[in-house]
């Protein structure tokens, strides 16, 4: 029997009473790991806090972090949660190029957050120090270093389950930050879910293995509020080290006997594609239970290759997939496929989908199809239902907006009550996500203001954007389909980062075949980029939005976004120098 908490602040401090040996394990960026067991957990992130204390912050202050390393990073973020201190986890700048945007974008969110302090890597302190002078509210920035070490007993304030535990800003960076209020009981709740309900995690036998982003909601709230909830072990591996070297992923789990870990799509694809014929000799992925994929959309064949190229060299079980649903305003998941049912799909008719929103099955084997994928079911006492634009729930099989409640969802934004008006509406969060219900599982079919209206038909971008990608010359993962007025109504444009292609002209004429055989769609224009020319959120995803209005401007491919999720998937070369990647560099 799992112990229970009501506060994750009271979970830190016993979990390792129940759970003595279980630790976090934090590799650096040259392999070497140093442990921390969960009864460490709790001294020094005591001393922490106190520390903390010391800097004069209180219950209730918020605190920026901009840190690099995963043991600085987890060990300051718990001691806050200890102390009742707000943190705010924000991206670090990923190269010197556009740091002037970067700076931006945080002080907006610091200032939004009303922060006192921001805790940042000693190496980024001096590329950060105008944030001082930008944030109206922030006094100092400290470097996490000169919290290495503290001692003593900080003055523990009462936290309950309603106070507010951490702000996750939203990713997007055309519109104005939005801070997710994520509370104690929101945290409590759906660590309950994803570790009791669809992991079905046994903290005596499981380990999981991460090089997911601490800053996003995936890896903050999944391998380190859920585990330090549960008593779960979980090995860091830093982001940076995976987008190097991607097969430390796999190396990792197979080294420490992993059972679990998470990752989007497009790593999936690149651990496939990196895994070298030596290292599946030698892996043994056998102890894997559960491989999640969420954060992005699912591409199933993406799944269903890698599982089968580790399935018959290194032994990963065929149902270890697991595909997820979530969103920060849920606190992270929404619902995850049990972990002991298959990985399923259902194959659509293309036509009657995309006419009327109405699944069913294809009428003949001429028809153009659409597979979506399912991401399971909801957690105990969670309701997931589909609206149509008027609110009105529909049936099974039918799309609409995908809206949520329960105790997982956010009360709403931090000191914004527009937006939370806008997003909660009748009791219910309405997500802006497109999908369906059948058979009792959740399927994801896009976002509602990225819906493609041509001729009529609803179009998905993302069937457009697979459809492209499967063409020679085209880069996986950076494809973005969206529509452009027209005299005549909208029309399909696409763009497509390429590797390295001479002849432009016949790719073009490629990518327009394959819609139209795919999908029956006429393509009014196929636009080229570099490696990095698509804008990117900081966690990699695209920004569909931002690509149009810059295609619409006439300014697309004068800005990329460099990102972890962008140079992930393909690391032939770096660009910029990495901020993050070298201790030697001039900003130690």
């Amino acid at each position: 029997m799992l112990p229970q908490f009501t506060t994750v602040a009271e979970a830190i401090a016993n979990i390792g009473k129940y759970f003595p040996e279980n630790d976090f394990v934090f590799q650096d960026l040259a392999g070497d790991e140093t442990s921390y067991t969960f009864v460490r957990v709790e001294a020094e992130t005591a001393a922490r806090g106190k520390a903390m204390q010391d800097l004069g912050l209180e219950k209730g202050d918020r605190v920026g972090m901009i840190v690099i390393e995963p043991e600085d990073f987890v060990l300051n973020f718990l001691a806050c949660l200890r102390v009742g201190v707000v943190p705010v986890p924000l991206y670090p700048p990923m190269s010197f190029g556009a740091l002037d945007a970067y700076a931006d974008r945080t002080a907006r969110v610091l200032s939004d957050a009303g922060a006192r302090v921001t805790l940042v890597s000693k190496r980024l302190h001096s590329v950060l120090g105008s944030l001082v002078d930008n944030v109206p509210s922030l006094e100092a920035l400290v470097t996490v270093e000169s919290l290495r070490g503290a001692t003593g007993t900080p003055t523990y304030p009462t936290i309950e389950p309603d106070d507010l535990a951490f702000l996750q800003y939203t990713s997007g960076s055309t519109a104005d930050p939005k801070g997710v209020m994520v509370t104690h009981a929101s945290l409590v709740a759906n660590a309950k879910g994803i570790v009791t309900e669809g992991l079905r995690l046994d903290p005596t036998v499981d380990k999981g293995a991460s090089w997911l982003p601490l800053y996003h909601d995936m890896g903050l709230i999944g391998f380190v509020i859920a585990p330090v909830c549960h008593g779960i072990p979980i090995v860091f591996i830093p982001t940076l080290r995976f987008i190097k070297r991607p097969n430390v992923w796999m190396d990792t789990i197979h080294r420490h006997r992993a059972t679990t870990s998470f990752g989007p799509n497009f790593a999936y694809a690149l651990a496939a594609r990196k895994a070298r014929p030596s290292d599946l000799e030698s892996w043994d992925l056998s102890c894997l239970r559960v491989l999640g994929c969420g954060a992005e959309p699912i591409q199933p064949e993406t799944m269903r290759a890698f599982t089968a190229l580790f399935a018959s060299n290194c032994g990963l079980p065929d149902n270890a997939i697991l595909p997820a649903y979530g969103m920060a305003e849920a606190t992270l998941a929404i619902s995850l496929k049990p972990s002991n049912e298959p990985f399923r799909t259902v194959v659509v008719d293309a036509e009657s989908f995309q006419e009327n929103g109405q699944v069913v099955a294809p009428l003949n084997d001429d028809r153009a199809v659409l597979e979506h994928v399912g991401c399971g079911v909801p957690f105990e006492g969670h309701e997931v239902v589909v609206m149509n634009e008027a609110g009105v729930v529909l049936g099974n099989d039918r799309e609409g907006e995908i809206c949520v409640r329960g105790p997982s969802v956010t009360p709403g934004y931090f000191n914004n009550p527009t937006a939370t008006q806008a997003a909660f509406r009748d009791g219910w969060l309405h997500t802006g996500d497109l999908g369906f219900l059948h058979e009792g599982q959740v399927y994801i079919t896009g976002r509602l203001k990225d819906l493609i209206i041509v001729n009529g038909r609803n179009v998905h971008p993302q069937s457009v954007e697979w459809a492209a990608a499967e063409v020679e010359g085209v880069r996986q993962g950076n494809v973005v389909a969206f529509s452009r007025p027209s005299p005549s109504g909208e029309e399909l444009v696409v763009v497509c980062e390429t590797m390295g292609v001479e002849d432009k002209e016949a790719l073009r004429r490629d990518v327009a075949k394959q819609i139209q055989r795919e999908l029956s769609l006429a393509t009014a224009d196929v636009v080229f980029l570099e490696r990095g020319g698509i804008p990117k959120t900081s966690s990699g995803k695209l920004q569909r939005r931002k690509t149009r209005q810059q295609y619409l401007d006439g300014t697309l491919g004068s800005e990329g976004t460099r990102t972890p999720g962008a140079a992930s998937r393909r690391i032939a070369k770096p660009a910029a120098r990495p901020v993050m990647a070298d201790a030697k560099s001039t900003l130690s």
